[in-house]
């Protein structure tokens, strides 16, 4: 199977998706950032100086969300009809980020939902840089995906 974003002569172009049948769509992406005891303290008790982290986190990943065709150069817009950002505080000092979004319309919502937790962990190491740089994001997937003609993609986790 050929990339989609090619045309014959190997110049990049926006997919056409105007003969795609309209259908429910929903995507959802998880990832982590690993930060130090002192941060996870903070975060827990609300104590970090720039504010609630996780609130403005999960703002952050939602208004990324609505601007995924304004960063991704060939993405398209599309309506988007619900996006969340929910967190997870783990015991291994990772905080755990899944965005879900859904829309109806010609094409998927997956770089949505992978561009807003990308950027809610962004926002997670942003707001708490100033107590320690010594954090790091990992396992940024999409989770799962359905609708359209390729129908439902779950992850496997490869070897």
């Amino acid at each position: 199977m050929g990339l989609s974003h090619f045309d014959k002569s190997g110049n990049a172009v926006m997919v056409d998706i105007s003969g795609k049948a309209q259908t429910q769509r929903i995507a959802q992406a998880t990832g982590k950032i690993y930060v130090g005891n002192e941060i996870m303290t903070h975060i827990k008790e609300q104590a970090i100086g720039k504010g609630d982290v996780l609130g403005v986190a999960r703002i952050a990943g939602i208004m990324a969300v609505k601007r995924t065709p304004d960063i991704v150069p060939l993405c398209h817009s599309i309506p988007i009809s619900r996006a969340e950002i929910d967190f997870e505080l783990l015991t291994d000092n990772a905080i755990a980020a899944t965005c879900t979004v859904k829309t109806e319309g010609k094409t998927g919502a997956e770089m949505e939902a992978l561009h807003g937790v990308s950027i809610a962990l962004l926002t997670i190491y942003d707001m708490c840089k100033a107590v320690d740089k010594n954090m790091h994001l990992e396992e940024i997937h999409l989770v799962k995906k359905t609708g359209g003609k390729s129908g439902t993609f779950e992850y496997a986790k490869k070897d």
